[in-house]
Formats: C-alpha cells, sequence, structure tokens
C-alpha cells in the first residue's frame, strides 16, 4: 500500500498543480490581450471621432479666415475710392 509521500502521488499531485498554475496563467493573459484589444479599438474609435471634429473646424477656421480677408480687401477697396475717387 502506497503512503502519503508516495513518489508517484507526488509527481501526480505536483503535475495537476502545475497544470491548474499554467492554466490560471493562460486565463489572465487571455483577459490581458482580450482587454488590450478591446482598448485598442474603442481609442481608434474616439480618434476617429476627433478627426472629423478636427477637420469640421479647420473647414470653419479656413472659412472665416476667407470672410475676414475678403471683409479687409473690400474694406481697402472702399478705402482707396473714399480716398482717390475713383
Amino acid at each position: 500500500m502506497a503512503g502519503p509521500f508516495d513518489p508517484v502521488q507526488r509527481e501526480i499531485h505536483q503535475d495537476w498543480a502545475n497544470r491548474e498554475y499554467i492554466e490560471v496563467i493562460s486565463s489572465s493573459i487571455k483577459k490581458i490581450a482580450d482587454f488590450l484589444n478591446s482598448f485598442d479599438m474603442s481609442c481608434r474609435s474616439r480618434l476617429a471621432t476627433l478627426n472629423e471634429k478636427l477637420t469640421s473646424l479647420e473647414r470653419r477656421v479656413e472659412y472665416i479666415e476667407a470672410r475676414v480677408s475678403q471683409k479687409v480687401v473690400d474694406g481697402f477697396e472702399r478705402h482707396l475710392v473714399d480716398r482717390l475717387g475713383v
């Protein structure tokens, strides 16, 4: 009859402990990878949204700059007409 310190029993017990440890590590790595993939997708989505907003703001600024420039030119032309009577 085998005692509690039987080398085969101890080896089997250690093997199961190692397998459980490997499973915990593998599961943790999978959870980290899932989190990182989810985080990546979330960041890409937010950055795409931010890019759209920045593009829209850039267009507005360009439009306003064009209008201001035109107002300055129109004002300068009016000033010339008034001063020179052209």
